[in-house]
């Protein structure tokens, strides 16, 4: 007989327990800010917008009246609204049970305040600059998981580590956006191997959300959700699962079962080949220290 599908039910309570969540405003961050309040766990809106943040905190207080939800300003695209949302967290907190990096962009070319190419600064070297500040929180946490949100196009990358921010190559705005997804897996990963040798924890977990219909999409993408598209609900199992799930391991990579990993319930998968080339993964974690600053 076939194993019963995960799902938010498999979820057990989280009181007690501390979660950030980044750009949890819409999507499948929200989702997963959404049911983590649910299950009762204290949750950080990590957002860009604060405005929004606060919209979504009373929505989750109305559906769960007992729920514990804050919105803190945290603006990945800027080193320096890292390291000022991480020093207010642990001014706030004295522990983290769950770092879960959902925040990305998908946006035309510009470049961050720090002068990153947008889609490497914000969906890479942020959340590698926020890894680093609350590290050491999480390490003193047990049983405390860090969870990468990675894409299938990490699938489709070329990445450049001479040429991180486009200097120098045509702009591509599709390799650019997957040559980001790669770099965050490179970097849970490389995380995982370099925490396992001083002890293990936290635990390093991976996910995507496969094809989940977003308010984002417009014309031919669109119009493709009514034959690929699954729900944010459905989108945001795979994040859920690498963040709770018992029976994961660090460096597992969760992703929809069905239809070339694009929906489904959420399973583990395997990344692509290149996401595992640990020479490249040591490069880049090099280059994105000296980049941020961020020494681990």
């Amino acid at each position: 007989m076939a194993s019963k599908p995960w799902s938010a039910e498999d979820i057990p309570t989280q009181k007690g327990r501390i979660s950030v969540v980044t750009g949890s405003t819409s999507g499948i961050g929200k989702q997963t800010a959404r049911v983590l309040a649910q299950k009762q766990s204290t949750v950080v809106l990590a957002v860009r917008n604060v405005s929004k943040g606060e919209k979504v905190a009373a929505e989750i207080r109305k559906d769960y009246p007992d729920a514990v939800v804050l919105v803190m300003q945290l603006d990945l695209s800027s080193l320096r609204s890292v390291q000022t949302f991480s020093s207010q967290f642990l001014a706030t907190f004295d522990r983290l049970d769950l770092l879960i990096n959902n925040a990305g962009v998908a946006c035309p070319y510009a470049k961050t305040d720090d002068g990153f190419e947008i889609l490497m600064g914000t969906n890479h070297l942020g959340h590698f600059a926020l890894v680093g500040h609350l590290l050491e929180t999480l390490k003193q946490t047990p049983n405390s998981r860090v969870v990468v949100v990675s894409a299938g196009a990490h699938k489709s990358a070329k990445i450049d580590l001479s040429d991180l921010n486009w200097e120098k190559r045509k702009y591509s705005n599709f390799t650019a956006y997957a040559d980001s997804k790669l770099a965050n897996l490179y970097f849970a990963y490389e995380l995982k191997r370099r925490l396992e040798s001083q002890g293990g924890n936290p635990m390093v977990t991976a996910a995507h959300p496969g094809w989940t219909t977003s308010e984002l999409q417009r014309g031919f993408v669109k119009f493709l959700n009514l034959f690929f598209g699954q729900s944010k609900e459905m989108g945001a199992l795979p994040t859920l699962r690498a963040a709770i799930d018992n029976t994961a391991s660090s460096g597992d990579f969760f992703g929809p079962k069905d239809f070339f990993e694009l929906h489904g319930a959420p399973i583990k998968v395997e990344s692509s080949k290149q996401s595992h080339d640990v020479a490249v993964a040591q490069k880049l974690w090099t280059l994105s220290e000296e980049l941020t600053g961020m020494k681990y």
